[in-house]
């Protein structure tokens, strides 16, 4: 499994928003590679569990910025960010409940709704954003 790399590609040209997303990708990096270790579960869930906190805590960022410049696009935005943290919950859930481990299909999941989320829907409110502060 390869790194995921920052570069300009993944910037939403807000400061702040691409220090939040450097962040999560080195979180996720580092999970990536606890996987691909075969580290402890115990480490590969703290891990898993810093990365979800650290993302609730970017789309609270993110959605009091919406709201502070006006983004027309919240609810529709606030509702992705809703499902994404449902579905990476229901992952860490399945791994705490039924003893499996964190998968390298489960880090295929969560590197595709990270990417996904940055490159569309976040690109379109640093559109907003870079126009409105």
């Amino acid at each position: 499994m390869k790194d995921l790399v920052w570069n300009n590609t993944f910037s939403v040209q807000v400061k702040e928003i691409d220090e939040d997303h450097r962040r999560l990708v080195k979180l996720f990096n580092i999970l990536s590679h606890s996987v691909v270790n075969g580290d402890a579960t115990n480490y590969t869930e703290a891990v898993l569990e810093e990365l979800i906190s650290c993302t609730v805590w970017h789309f609270r960022h993110e959605e009091r910025l919406m709201l502070k410049y006006g983004y027309e696009g919240f609810v529709e935005h606030k509702t992705e960010h809703q499902e994404l943290i449902e579905s990476a919950r229901a992952l860490q859930q399945k791994s705490l409940q039924e003893g499996k481990p964190v998968s390298s299909e489960d880090i295929e999941f969560l590197e595709h709704w990270l990417t996904e989320h940055i490159l569309v829907a976040d690109m379109e409110l640093g559109s907003h954003l870079a126009k409105a502060m």
